[in-house]
């Protein structure tokens, strides 16, 4: 096999760049005819080249993504016959491969485990060499060892799938999200709405769950989903898919920009992805995303479950056996996504969440102070200074209060305790005319505090003058138009609740309106 290395019929070394070029030119359909043309090269040598990566069953992201050097060492190691002991090694470097996997597993204990079966084999440093080179002639590009249950490698395809609305006909095209373990890559793929931070935390999420478990550490690229800031050093993190990892207890290391061997294991995912998922649905029409995931988990699961090339397991059998107990418990329900805004805490020791238009009690020492609000679609937390002040049930009743009694001034707490409808009974069991007043001030529409303090006042009366007078009271109030405590208590101390007197004295009132003979003005 010479003719690979070293010479053509013109006898001269044939340039490593121009072997990239042939199997390029290849993947993407040129005949090699064609290639003849364009590379100056004889189409036997050509052949030759071409049936060499079919070999090692090479694809086109492999071949470019190996340098000149490592496709010249690959083409010479070719040539030379391997030694016995060489070959006695070689048999070992699948399992070597699977056990490197497992945690506290090195190189050099490997090599202890064999050297004490073949003592006339490799040194330490030859072994390491030989393994090396087994690992990049099997795997040019994804040589480098990930510990089990490590790392969980996450982003999006380029390239988009579609669905079409079955009643319009529209197309809608759809993200592609991927993500591969480390150690076993066994890889999971959905397509998704967008690429918006909801549908990104979702579809990592359902990873996770069909993983069964949680890595040590989520490596998305610089999504905007994911990373406010990149860095190289310390990228910022998105509040909320930081939540997110805190919520499944794992950490998020963002790929380094600018560091393209960090995300390799995952952007070779995608060009098999390419291969094995979006070419076999080319030709079919979905018309939701349920319909096409459901056809990309059936294809996934072929591809988890086809051997590596040159190793005898596949994703699926390295991940049961190696890299599936290595994971963290999943927790007992699934993350409840989260937003933030701010707010005051009012003077009635509430706050005012704005999306649903509804009141939340806060303890009362916070008045004043400017706060954070983190809402979920089941539960509402008011924070200061990231101190957890309260957390509420979500309601999302308009203008309507959750209270915690104990997060009120003692004087204030008798609000929790009363309500529109104990104050409406109550004045009902005085009189008709105490009743329909009651319900006139609790209609004003003031704060309730307010309405509940004027409403107590009154219906205290009763105990002072009796049932009957209160409510010829509120009789005579109500005829004036005039509703509020002041007005009562004015009546019944100067004794005009008597229905039958026809009033001629001035009524002074608290607001400086006043009634003079049933009339009322300013």
């Amino acid at each position: 096999m010479s003719f690979f290395v070293k010479k053509t019929m013109a006898n001269k070394q044939i340039d490593m760049r121009k072997v990239k070029q042939i199997f390029t030119l290849y993947s993407q359909g040129v005949s090699k005819r064609q290639i003849s043309l364009r590379l100056g090269l004889s189409r036997n040598i050509i052949t030759k080249y071409i049936a060499f990566f079919q070999r090692y069953q090479f694809t086109s992201y492999e071949v470019s993504a190996m340098t000149l050097e490592e496709l010249h060492r690959l083409f010479k190691s070719d040539q030379k016959p391997k030694s016995a002991q060489l070959l006695t090694l070689e048999k070992y470097f699948p399992y070597f491969d699977k056990e490197l996997r497992k945690t506290g597993v090195t190189r050099q204990l490997l090599w202890q485990e064999y050297y004490a079966k073949h003592p006339d084999g490799f040194k330490l440093s030859q072994f390491k060499y030989w393994y090396h080179q087994w690992a990049k002639e099997v795997s040019p590009v994804m040589h480098l060892t990930h510990k089990a249950g490590d790392k969980l490698f996450i982003d999006y395809t380029g390239k988009k799938l579609s669905i079409v609305d079955r009643d319009t006909g529209e197309v809608q095209d759809l993200e592609v999200f991927l993500c591969v373990l480390g150690s076993s890559q066994y890889t999971y793929v959905e397509a998704s709405p967008s690429q918006k931070k909801e549908d990104f935390i979702r579809s990592v999420e359902n990873a996770l769950w069909f993983y069964g478990g949680v890595p040590n550490a989520l490596v998305p690229d610089n999504l905007k989903s994911a990373v406010t800031k990149g860095s190289r050093y310390e990228p910022k993190v998105n509040e909320t898919f930081s939540d997110f990892a805190e919520y499944y207890e794992t950490a998020v290391l963002p790929t380094r920009t600018y560091k393209p061997r960090d995300k390799a294991i995952v952007e070779n995912a995608v060009r098999i992805i390419y291969t094995r998922v979006f070419a076999p649905l080319r030709h079919q029409i979905f018309h939701s995303v349920p319909e096409i995931n459901k056809a990309i988990l059936e294809l996934l699961k072929t591809h988890n479950e086809m051997s590596f090339r040159g190793r005898e397991y596949s994703r699926r059998s390295l991940f049961d056996q190696v890299e599936k107990q290595e994971l963290k418990s999943l927790p007992l329900k699934r993350y409840e996504i989260k937003a933030y805004t701010n707010g005051t805490v009012h003077k009635n020791s509430h706050i005012y969440f704005s999306k649903d238009k509804h009141y939340y009690s806060v303890p009362y020492q916070h008045i004043g102070k400017r706060i954070k609000i983190i809402y979920s679609d089941s539960l509402v937390e008011v924070f200061y200074k990231f101190e957890r002040l309260a957390a509420h049930p979500r309601e999302k009743k308009k203008y309507a209060y959750t209270t915690v009694k104990e997060h009120m001034p003692s004087h204030h707490r008798f609000v929790s305790e009363w309500s529109s409808e104990k104050f409406i009974a109550w004045a009902a069991h005085i009189g008709i005319h105490c009743k329909a007043y009651i319900i006139k001030i609790l209609d004003k529409k003031q704060h309730p505090e307010q309405s509940y303090k004027s409403c107590l006042g009154i219906l205290h009366l009763a105990k002072k003058v009796g049932n009957l007078r209160l409510d010829n009271a509120c009789k005579r109030a109500s005829d004036y138009g005039a509703y509020n405590y002041n007005i009562i208590d004015r009546i019944l101390k100067k004794g005009w609740d008597n229905l039958d007197e026809n009033l001629e004295e001035e009524i002074v009132l608290p607001d400086h309106k006043n009634i003079r003979g049933g009339h009322y003005y300013k």
